[in-house]
């Protein structure tokens, strides 16, 4: 009877596997297609023939590396999914105990990065005279907006990467729990994140309103955008997070990049500054994707579609950074609670 019974257990688990490959395959294919019939006009044929190319060999690889390494690859996502009620009350309450001690509580969240705000806008507007940006479709806009569409996202991306890295550390002692599921550590800290980004994107959608530009249908892609900070951010931190464990200088290391990359980012200066030629080496970092989505969404007016190739170039990286840092958390697990 109990061989009967995992046999069964066994099949259906087999079709399961067989039902995801072949959506995720289907979901590649139709990729694959978008890329190959969709036309860019005004872009050179070759460039386009080149990015076209590129783009579905990744998709191919990915698809493979899937495939073959699917055993490993799905656990994660299947355990954060089940354990999804206890992700969402342990984020409240990590945000809730996060300034307990402090007489300000949760005011601290906010003060700092609305102070910097208000920093960069003095020194760059007023004390080096940034002009008003010129946007695509001709409207001028503020500095100030421009400032704030970029810094907000930039805000979420540098504390979530913080906590995530940490986030093992910091719950040292439910690693050493056998029964907990220590995969969702990462992602109970990048949701208490959102909590202060959310708030940050309302502020500064009054900001916009107060200067003349409210809310319309492009500003709902701020939610996408957020999503795919989130995505990129929670792919980042599971390898991270796992190798920060063996190699403590990671966290050092992370802080002097965000130093770096705040101004590495297209946040505070345009990139139309940047020779041409040279512009594609800022837009390979995925976080430029999501500064310049709030940007389009907020001040442009267009939609995320319209840039083809920079979605398709973040979600394929994403989703590629994903499944590295599945691996990588997988096979360091079973060493965390020694190290701990």
């Amino acid at each position: 009877m109990a061989a009967n019974n995992q046999s069964v257990i066994e099949n259906s688990l087999l079709e399961h596997k067989k039902r995801t490959i072949a959506i995720v395959a289907g979901i590649g294919l139709v990729l694959a297609i978008i890329l190959v019939t969709h036309q860019n006009q005004f872009a050179n044929p070759k460039d386009e023939l080149i990015k076209k190319v590129i783009a579905c060999a990744i998709i191919a690889v990915s698809l493979i590396v899937f495939v073959v390494l699917y055993d490993k690859i799905v656990i994660l996502p299947g355990e954060l999914w089940q354990n999804r009620k206890l992700i969402w009350k342990l984020a409240k309450n990590d945000f809730k105990t996060r300034y307990a001690g402090s007489y300000l509580g949760m005011v601290w969240a906010f003060v700092q990065p609305v102070v910097t705000i208000l920093v960069y806008w003095f020194v760059f507007e007023k004390g080096f005279n940034a002009k008003a940006e010129v946007l695509a479709n001709g409207v001028d806009a503020p500095y100030v907006l421009w400032l704030t569409a970029g810094i907000v996202p930039w805000f979420f991306f540098s504390e979530g990467l913080m906590n995530g890295t940490t986030a093992l550390l910091e719950y040292s002692y439910l690693v050493k729990k056998v029964v907990f599921k220590i995969s969702i550590l990462p992602i109970i800290k990048l949701i208490a994140a959102s909590f202060i980004h959310c708030f940050f994107v309302l502020f500064m959608l009054v900001l916009y309103a107060f200067h003349g530009f409210y809310p319309d249908l492009y500003t709902l892609q701020v939610v996408y955008y957020s999503f795919c900070l989130f995505m990129f951010l929670l792919a980042v931190s599971y390898a991270t997070c796992s190798i920060v464990i063996f190699f403590r200088d990671l966290t050092q290391i992370i802080a002097i990049f965000l130093q770096v990359g705040m101004w590495a980012t297209p946040i505070l200066w345009k990139i139309s500054m940047i020779p041409e030629p040279y512009q594609i080496i800022f837009k390979l970092n995925p976080v430029f994707y999501i500064v310049n989505g709030y940007r389009s969404a907020l001040l442009e007016k267009t939609w995320f579609w319209e840039d083809f190739y920079s979605t398709m170039y973040f979600w394929i990286t994403t989703a590629v950074i994903f499944g590295i840092g599945a691996l990588i958390f997988k096979r360091l697990k079973v060493h965390f609670a020694d190290v701990l």
